[in-house]
């Protein structure tokens, strides 16, 4: 956490502490004390989420035809988390749940159903349109400079939370439905990447197609399929989906972080809508191949599911509206 998000929660922590202990100090003090309660309680759960050992696995390439290699610009021989996939879920049994139907064989042969997925990665990459172009970079959520895909969904559930006016628990519900959709989506999508350790599109269509050719994106620093992006973003949209409904929006995370390049908001009819948008940018960005991103968003529309079916959240019908929320004794 940086310094300064720090000090903003520590800031606020401090402001509830100040409005509610002189007039309430035993319940204050009380409820202090079962919030760090949880808290520890929380961390100590975590300890046992199997990071302490997956975090650190090496990757090891096996001599398979198609399998993952480094890709340009970088050519980093390593891969970003090989072990994530092991990692404890929290809604999942584990990430083998809700598996993909597996991509198409790896083949040279121009007649082969996976040198057309290539070849179409190839074509749109050399037509892109401007409309094309924008939404891949609206959805490029690149580490280091933005949110990442995650924080993309944290950053829609924030504009509700603030247009919409959520009261404090609704705004928590949403928070949460999202954290644990988005949390098991990229254990799953890990597993499936290392599990069938797919070279990207870049390095196909180099050695098959055209010797220069290069994606609209740089491609990330692991392997393809599934899609990371298409994973989560089909979880987000289903848990949200089941909470607010059909609800249009626009989406105005760019704006809001100053991300660079500015980018203007985007508007969707639906959650729906906007997950597949984002699954669909990673084919024109050129890194992912289209069954990459179908199969994700299919596995994620999955694993939504499950969170729904395994965690009860508060009925639609019975969430307190904001007015309501703010008159019940101080709660």
């Amino acid at each position: 956490m940086s310094p300064t998000s720090l000090g903003d929660i520590e800031a606020l922590e401090e402001s509830f502490s100040e409005s509610y202990k002189e007039d309430r100090l035993g319940i204050w003090q009380d409820s202090v004390d079962y919030g760090q309660t949880v808290g520890h309680a929380i961390l100590a759960w975590a300890d046992g989420d199997g990071f302490s050992t997956y975090g650190t696995w090496p990757y090891v390439s096996l001599p398979l035809a198609g399998a993952w290699v480094p890709t340009p610009p970088g050519f980093s021989p390593n891969p970003l988390e090989p072990g994530w996939g092991q990692l404890r879920p929290m809604a999942l049994t584990s990430g083998a749940e809700a598996p993909p139907d597996g991509h198409p064989r790896v083949s040279t042969d121009a007649a082969s159903s996976f040198f057309d997925a290539a070849h179409e990665v190839y074509g749109v990459g050399l037509a892109l349109t401007s409309e094309q172009k924008t939404i891949a970079g609206f959805w490029a959520d690149n580490a280091g400079v933005t949110g990442t895909p995650p924080g993309h969904w944290i950053a829609i559930v924030s504009q509700i939370a603030r247009n919409d006016g959520l009261s404090l628990a609704a705004a928590a519900e949403a928070y949460v439905r999202v954290g644990i959709a988005v949390h098991d989506a990229f254990i799953q999508c890990w597993r499936n990447k290392y599990l069938y350790n797919l070279e990207r599109p870049v390095t196909y269509i180099r050695k098959n197609i055209d010797a220069g050719w290069l994606p609209y994106l740089a491609t990330p620093n692991f392997p393809s399929y599934t899609s990371g992006h298409s994973t989560q973003s089909g979880a987000a949209a289903t848990v949200l989906t089941d909470m607010f409904g059909q609800k249009a929006f626009t989406d105005t995370t760019h704006r809001d972080h100053g991300l660079v390049p500015p980018l203007a908001p985007r508007r969707f009819a639906s959650f729906e809508q906007a997950a597949a948008e984002a699954a669909l940018s990673r084919l024109y960005a050129g890194i992912h191949y289209a069954f990459d991103n179908n199969d994700g968003f299919a596995c994620g529309q999955l694993i939504g599911a499950a969170v729904l079916q395994r965690i009860r959240f508060e009925r639609p019908e019975r969430r307190v509206p904001l007015e309501e929320a703010e008159g019940l004794n101080g709660n």
